[in-house]
């Protein structure tokens, strides 16, 4: 089995941000930090240290500030310089010429369609999708733990993760074929399944690694769940025709396109930091008793 190598990876970044209104109305909430970063910089970070070479951002109008921060900032960088402050903070946000494109989704027609909106700057080759308000913590980081996977199995390798019973219907649901350790085959998927009728209690967490083909199946895809072309059917009609699995992420998530999931991404952060994290745990502990 050859197993070709990953270099692409496409971070859809178009949505409006509306469950985090008034806040996103001016700034993409991809943008929105976890203390000092964005949450957009710590998905490329993660890309980073897979092996990915370019970065694919599949954004939408207003959406600007995205590429403002992975451009040089001229003004900032001359003010900081001639203060006498290091410019290695700003090390990560600079990407490399040419290691990233962007491509306009015109209209929010879901998670399928904006992986389409990619598929010129793809083409013929395995990729990665990155969904940034996913927030994924771990060592190494949830992509690498992927990429070392498929590099074993080859074809679809997607991150999934246990969620409660009552839960199911919120994901992508996995029907679970052999397990391998953390790996899992994928025999089936159901968007969002009516509750009581999910297949299993494994969801489909914002970490994909797809094969090209996938963007053949969206092109003639109609509408799915919430009337959205979903990214979840067009991998379910690919299963049986390439291998897929399932990796568990050995690591923790937080949803931050959740109000509560992105407070607590916030304060883990902090309380691992070496220059904040004492004063975050006494606060913390005050605030508790």
């Amino acid at each position: 089995m050859t197993v070709r190598p990953l270099r692409k990876a496409v971070f859809p970044v178009g949505g409006l941000g509306t469950r985090f209104l008034p806040a996103t109305k001016a700034m993409p909430k991809e943008m929105l930090p976890v203390v000092d970063r964005p949450l957009i910089q710590y998905a490329v970070d993660e890309a980073l240290e897979a092996g990915i070479e370019q970065m694919i951002f599949v954004t939408g109008r207003g959406k600007s500030a995205i590429e403002d921060h992975f451009d040089i900032a001229y003004e900032l960088e001359a003010t900081m310089t001639a203060r006498g402050k290091s410019l290695s903070i700003l090390d990560a946000t600079r990407l490399k010429p040419g290691a990233v494109a962007y491509v306009r989704q015109q209209e929010p027609m879901g998670l399928g369609h904006a992986v389409w909106c990619a598929r010129d700057i793809v083409g013929d080759e395995p990729f990665a999708v990155l969904l940034a308000d996913d927030f994924m913590v771990g060592k190494p980081g949830c992509l690498k733990q992927m990429v070392d996977a498929y590099m074993q199995v080859g074809g679809n390798v997607i991150c999934a993760q246990e969620v409660p019973d009552d839960q199911t219907h919120m994901y992508g649901i996995i029907t679970p074929g052999a397990r391998m350790g953390a790996l899992t085959e994928v025999t089936g998927l159901v968007e969002k399944p009516a509750a009581g009728t999910a297949p299993s209690n494994l969801s489909v967490i914002g970490r994909y690694i797809l094969q090209p083909e996938v963007m053949r199946v969206l092109e003639t895809q109609g509408k799915g769940a919430g009337g959205e072309i979903q990214l979840t059917d067009a991998m379910a009609g690919m299963i049986g025709e390439q291998p897929f699995h399932g990796l568990t992420f050995d690591g923790k998530r937080y949803d931050c396109g959740d109000k509560a999931g992105y407070v607590t991404a916030n304060l883990a952060v902090a309380l691992g930091r070496a220059d904040i994290g004492d004063t975050v745990r006494a606060f913390a502990v005050d605030v508790l008793k």
